[in-house]
């Protein structure tokens, strides 16, 4: 087993990082835009569940550092997680209408998940920060 990291492209959101770390760092906040797009969907300020492809996966936020980063890890109380792993949103604000955000996921992978999954992982990074970014530019 290794320890993986792999990193999004870096999107630019046109909103300050203080509108948009309020809705990053809060799995609450997201019931609106997720509740419909995933089974069984619960969610409280630091931790939430779902279903996708009949396994439940929950989430926990573990370190919050005000518009600057969230870490979210999987919470494996009474689940079976298949992998051990550290998701990052990194914001970085460039000016008053202009912030930055990528996502980093560290993951232990044996070599065998590795050679599965590494290449789909990069491009699933690379298209959740680019729906996090269309999302955000999209609010009011």
């Amino acid at each position: 087993m290794g320890l993986e990291k792999y990193e999004s492209k870096q999107q630019q959101i046109l909103k300050s990082a203080d509108r948009i770390y309020p809705f990053i760092s809060r799995f609450d906040m997201l019931t609106p835009a997720l509740q419909d797009k995933v089974d069984e969907w619960q969610a409280d300020e630091d931790s939430c569940s779902f279903k996708v492809k009949g396994f439940t996966v929950k989430l926990r936020i573990v370190e919050r550092e005000q518009n600057k980063l969230v870490k979210i890890s999987g919470d494996d109380e009474g689940t079976a997680a298949p992998i051990d792993f550290t998701f990052w949103l990194q914001l970085h604000q460039v000016s008053d209408n202009d912030t930055r955000i990528r996502l980093v996921l560290h993951a232990e992978l044996n070599m065998m998940m590795r050679m599965m999954i590494g290449g789909k992982i990069q491009g699933g990074l690379d298209k959740a920060v680019e729906g996090l970014a269309t999302a955000f530019n999209q609010l009011p």
